[in-house]
């Protein structure tokens, strides 16, 4: 473990241990990082930026809890499991507040994330990743090209590109008796569900390549209401000049019929199907594709104040506002896992 994950993990248990005491002091807060930090062999050296974290963190904890309710607007602040909450808490500060040319945006995000893989429940790792990459995407990802220009110099060129356009289509309709919102998803060969997405065409417009994409990849006529963000990535093309190319990928959150779906087999993809937001969560998504899905399902929450209460994609709630009810009743702390055992997808025939 690095030093300075090793710094973090202490700033965790201080934040944690203040959270189930909200009597604790900013000055007892700083006391016990001493006791922490012996604890998990942390070096002196390091008490500097402890101190520093804590206080911050502390500093700007009202703030940043309002920046998680809007990151998360369907999973009150109470809800979110004490030590995710924190996570957060600890994950925004460096995202948010911190020098970035000493903590770099995609570096907080990346610790917050191995802070939830240790500690955290199971999918508090997903859980973490998709609120801080909203926020992420909200700040107009700071830092994302960093790199690209060393990579395009190593290989002696401007590297070829190419132009991609994909969306996150929902549709409201019913099954059960229960009506709702759905997503429609298409699943790769190598485990993931993912985006209808493909290639722009020559003098196409972006929007009408969403339409087209729709069309050909799952049967559907859709139409294009928000921008959901743009996402860049190298790919390997033996084609290509240097045997690789840049994908520029713009996503668009788009409105279908809940019809069923007609995926065509080709591209790596083997199936495609029509999901309740409540069910998104359970799902294994790319790292690039999930702070897209959790901005749509945050504008899909706005629009769609009339239908039962749905999740963002990690944090799945029970549809039956009764069960719900009973479930914090019985265990208020009780792990994503047993929440989502009988949130299973629902297939369209």
């Amino acid at each position: 473990m690095s030093n300075r994950h090793l710094a973090r993990s202490v700033v965790l248990q201080v934040l944690f241990e203040r959270d189930a005491s909200p009597s604790m002091s900013p000055d007892d807060a700083v006391a016990r990082l001493s006791d922490y930090a012996a604890e998990f062999g942390a070096r002196d050296s390091d008490m500097p930026f402890m101190k520093q974290l804590l206080s911050l963190a502390m500093a700007k904890q009202k703030e940043i809890d309002e920046v998680i309710v809007r990151a998360a607007p369907e999973w009150p602040l109470e809800r979110i499991a004490a030590i995710d909450r924190n996570i957060l808490r600890l994950g925004l500060t460096e995202l948010l507040f911190a020098d970035r040319t000493q903590v770099p945006a995609k570096v907080a995000i990346n610790e917050a994330i191995e802070l939830a893989k240790t500690f955290g429940s199971a999918s508090s790792g997903r859980f973490v990743n998709g609120v801080l990459g909203a926020v992420y995407i909200e700040l107009g990802e700071p830092g994302k090209n960093e790199g690209n220009a060393r990579k395009k110099s190593a290989q002696g060129g401007k590297m070829p590109a190419e132009e991609l356009v994909g969306a996150v289509v929902y549709a409201r309709g019913e099954e059960g008796g229960e009506p709702g919102v759905y997503l429609a998803l298409v699943h790769d060969i190598f485990g993931h569900w993912t985006l209808s997405k493909g290639k722009l065409q020559p003098n196409e417009n972006p929007q009408d390549g969403v339409l087209r994409k729709a069309q050909e990849e799952i049967g559907l006529n859709v139409v294009v209401e928000d921008v959901l963000g743009e996402n860049e990535y190298i790919a390997n093309d033996s084609k290509a000049t240097g045997g690789k190319k840049r994908r520029h990928a713009t996503y668009y959150l788009a409105r279908a019929p809940f019809a069923d779906l007609i995926l065509k087999k080709e591209g790596g993809l083997d199936d495609a199907q029509w999901f309740p937001l409540a069910a998104v969560g359970d799902l294994n998504f790319y790292d690039d594709i999930l702070p897209v899905v959790t901005r749509a399902i945050n504008i899909l929450a706005q629009k769609h104040r009339d239908l039962p209460a749905q999740a963002d994609p990690e944090r799945p709630v029970e549809t039956e506002e009764v069960v719900e009810e009973e479930a914090k009743k019985e265990n208020p702390e009780a792990s994503r896992e047993a929440w989502v055992e009988n949130r299973r997808p629902r297939r369209r025939k």
